[in-house]
């Protein structure tokens, strides 16, 4: 069993997300210890728990630690399941993060699945279901990736209650990607909305960002939206697309914040992208990075601004499936990523399974093996032999080996679980 450290990079969320989505696709059973140590409530709250409980349902997974607080979790997973499911996040719990979750490992079942998850879809700290819509999905889609989001009703924090249901086709074959630059005029349009509060918000939250974005030369439109939802909240999204992916940039309201200061946050976050000349802007390079790294190829993006949060999804990433990688950029600042990937081979890949219904410094970092030249993979024909970090996925075949020396005597033997412990002291030579 791979154990992951959860109190490692940023020591959040989001790495039990990332080892539980790849761990659900390889069938690689995992432990994760210390989970969100590093938050002011550490241990599993409810939003991570409604993921699991997501994960676990949709490829029958053993599941040991799932309770409120719990620092430790043991995941072992089945075959991944398409089919139709119901999540309930729970009040104002993020239905983006869950989704996130769940996203890719559906993307790469053998069939279509119908997601309905209710929550939050507009709640700090997480995106927001309408840049999931606009800009991860266009994203995942030049990947390969086939899914239509709808938001069918919104949902604000604390009260939650929104819905939206995700369509995917599954049976995808991902395809490597280059978001490196962005290619003539940055073309700006976006969403002011509330629910269950005057208009005139909404329009202040509009106009505040057109007289901004004209200031600095940039021509925008901007529709007004009134929302469905069962509390109170507004909104904004703006979208620059210049050719590339679309980038995304949200500001919510709240209670006492002026809707000038909702548009003040999302137009600095547009400007200092449209600064950078990045070919993401920094959320997308994020959730960029599980797929980059199960896609066979080579794949690079660039962003606004290298985050703690980029640095541990890759190496959690890196980890589990033994990918290299190399960021350019110290944290904080412009950077790139290169990921030389590699989906799960067809014998690491969980079995086929039915079915499932429900009814309703030197501002460079390498990530082993240090050895690559991450800038030659684009124009170098591939080498005959490589060698790489071994993946949870070589284990079986690295034991038949330690045990064919060890039937020499040559070697002591091991358990799956004690080469599992010691997989990152392992190297393996593709011929």
């Amino acid at each position: 069993m791979l154990t992951i450290d959860g109190a490692q990079g940023e020591g959040g969320g989001q790495i039990l997300r990332s080892a539980l989505a790849l761990s659900a696709i390889g069938g690689w059973p995992v432990e994760i210890r210390a989970i969100r140590a590093r938050r002011e409530k550490p241990g599993l709250q409810a939003q991570h728990l409604t993921a699991v409980a997501a994960l676990r349902e949709i490829c029958g997974a053993e599941v040991g630690g799932a309770a409120l607080g719990s620092q430790q979790l043991r995941f072992v997973p089945g075959g991944v399941r398409p089919g139709e499911y119901r999540l309930d996040v729970g009040t104002a719990g993020s239905t983006s993060l869950v989704l996130q979750a769940i996203l890719l490992p559906l993307a790469l079942a053998p069939g279509p699945s119908r997601v309905t998850l209710t929550g939050g879809t507009h709640v700090p700290w997480s995106p927001t279901v309408d840049y999931l819509r606009e800009v991860l999905c266009p994203a995942l889609a030049a990947m390969g990736v086939r899914a239509h989001l709808e938001v069918q009703r919104h949902g604000f924090y604390p009260k939650g209650g929104g819905r939206v249901v995700v369509e995917v086709e599954g049976g995808t074959t991902l395809r490597p990607v280059s978001f490196l630059q962005r290619g003539g005029t940055l073309r700006v349009h976006g969403i002011s909305g509330v629910a269950n509060l005057p208009l005139r918000i909404a329009e202040r939250q509009r106009d505040r960002a057109l007289t901004r974005l004209e200031a600095a030369g940039l021509a925008a439109d901007i529709t007004l939206v009134v929302a469905e939802a069962p509390g109170a909240g507004s909104f904004l999204l703006l979208l620059g697309e210049s050719g590339g992916v679309p980038a995304g940039f949200s500001a919510l309201g709240e209670k006492g914040k002026p809707a000038e200061r909702v548009a003040d946050e999302a137009v600095d976050e547009l400007l200092d992208f449209r600064k950078a000349e990045a070919g993401c802007d920094l959320h997308l390079a994020d959730q960029l990075i599980l797929p980059m790294a199960l896609a066979p190829g080579t794949s690079r993006l660039t962003t606004p601004r290298v985050t703690r949060h980029l640095l541990t999804t890759i190496q959690i990433a890196g980890q589990i499936l033994g990918c290299p990688s190399e960021v350019r950029g110290t944290e904080g600042s412009p950077g790139s990523v290169t990921i030389r990937g590699g989906a799960p081979s067809a014998e690491c890949r969980a079995p086929s399974v039915e079915p499932h219904t429900q009814p309703c410094g030197s501002g460079t970092r390498s990530h082993e093996p240090r050895s690559t030249n991450c800038e030659l993979w684009a124009t170098v024909h591939e080498p005959t032999t490589v060698v790489r970090k071994a993946r949870a996925g070589d284990v079986p075949a690295i034991q038949r080996l330690v045990a064919h020396f060890a039937l020499r005597g040559e070697l002591l033997p091991r358990t799956l679980n004690e080469l599992y412990e010691h997989l990152r002291d392992f190297f393996v030579c593709e011929v």
